[in-house]
């Protein structure tokens, strides 16, 4: 290897000579945070709101990204982790738990835009333990029943899983078929699942079912060990890999009437269980952004090309200040409408808007990210190509962007195009 190849690398050879050109390639350091808010969004974030945000980022820096490709390449779900995150405070999205200080709705979107700027499974499990699973028995249940599950559920003890999406009912879960039958003492639940994070990890399960007594959806709190549940972990996912979703059947499982939730008389209740996550995928997508942005900076700085850093070229330049300038327009937006969620003013076609542009915007500046390191790109290794698939599934669940398009076109027209 020549002295200026060896120059050009940053790399030091005590015998280049042993050495063909042209064989070796720097390791690249990616993953370090930059200073990303240049329209200084986050300038007004409060100190308490501000030390969660700081507090997830040191796990993600310290503990998720050492690790986390190589689960994801396993398709392996590290639940040491999420144990870390119950003991960090990490895991409950801003529900209100017994004994524990409160959390507001912003700090709950800065710790989400911050695991995801981790890794899409580890936010995940933020969103389905404390966004979906603990939201549900906060909003619906009883007082009895948040003291039994909420404080466990909040520091990991507990896995909690979300059952409303079926085999034949994604996006029209308002049709679920599964049934909730009364019984003496309680329920009999029959039915299928799909797409269910934590579904067969051993926790419990907030199940929603249609009663055959009113035709009205419930919800139900199942233990994963209840005779006739069970739940199979989905294999061979192309995104969201270090968690696991499941198939889940349920054959005359029995619910006694303290695991009924008793403030889930109908599908409005559980609709307002997913109008509060919605943003929270928002912010997950600023989070997603952000690592692409970031990989594409560093990248474009230490890939030497021609004689130079990626980052001398012009057309370099342009495209990392698209990448920016995209990132910026979603902060802007979702924060705007994180005030109003703290406000109580969010609508739901606002929080529609927030979720499809800012899903929508992040695919964009992951797609160039992973452009702009050529090959490199698609390893795992760097960064871009999981948080590229992982951005796929956010972009998909808890609305796809059909529905929260249709959502927002009747907010505009007045007139629905759904049923």
């Amino acid at each position: 290897m020549s002295k200026d190849s060896t120059e050009t690398t940053g790399i030091t050879i005590e015998h280049p000579e042993d050495f063909p050109t042209g064989t070796l390639e720097p390791h690249y350091d990616l993953n370090e945070p930059l200073a990303t808010d240049e329209a200084g969004i986050y300038e007004g974030v409060s100190e308490e709101d501000r030390a969660h945000q700081l507090r997830a980022r040191t796990f993600v820096q310290e503990e998720v990204l050492p690790v986390i490709a190589e689960y994801w390449d396993r398709g392996e779900y590290n639940l040491d982790l999420v144990r870390r995150m119950g003991e960090m405070d990490l895991l409950r999205d801003g529900v209100e738990v017994p004994g524990m200080p409160p959390m507001s709705k912003m700090a709950a979107g800065l710790v989400a835009m911050e695991l995801s700027r981790g890794d899409g499974s580890i936010s995940t499990v933020s969103g389905v333990q404390g966004g979906l699973a603990m939201r549900s028995i906060a909003l619906c249940g009883s007082e009895e029943q948040k003291q039994r599950w909420l404080p466990d559920m909040a520091t990991g003890k507990l896995l909690g899983a979300f059952a409303l999406t079926e085999p034949a009912h994604g996006s029209d879960s308002i049709g679920l078929e599964s049934r909730a039958t009364p019984v003496e003492g309680g329920y009999i639940l029959n039915g299928a699942k799909k797409w269910i994070g934590n579904g067969s990890m051993g926790g419990i399960t907030v199940v929603w079912a249609r009663s055959d007594e009113d035709g009205a959806v419930h919800g139900f709190v199942v233990p994963q060990e209840s005779e006739g549940y069970t739940g199979t972990t989905m294999k061979a996912k192309l995104a969201l890999r270090a968690i696991h979703q499941a198939e889940i059947t349920l054959e005359n499982v029995f619910v006694p009437t303290e695991n009924v939730l008793p403030h889930a008389k109908n599908f409005r209740d559980t609709s307002a269980v997913l109008f509060a996550t919605r943003i929270g995928v928002a912010w997950a997508a600023v989070g997603h952004a952000q690592a692409c942005y970031e990989t594409a900076v560093h990248y474009a700085m230490q890939r030497h090309q021609f004689g130079r850093p990626l980052a001398a070229s012009q057309i370099v330049q342009e495209r990392l200040t698209r990448m920016l300038s995209e990132l910026t327009q979603i902060q802007t937006l979702v924060m705007a409408m994180a005030r109003k969620e703290e406000a109580g003013t969010l609508s739901g076609p606002q929080a529609s808007l927030a979720k499809y542009t800012a899903t929508r915007t992040a695919r964009q500046v992951a797609m160039n990210a992973r452009d702009l390191l050529g090959g490199n790109g698609i390893l795992m290794e760097n960064r871009v190509a999981r948080h590229f698939a992982d951005i796929e599934a956010i972009h998909t669940y808890e609305g796809t962007e059909t529905v929260q398009a249709l959502i927002i076109g009747k907010s505009i027209t007045g007139i629905s195009a759904y049923k």
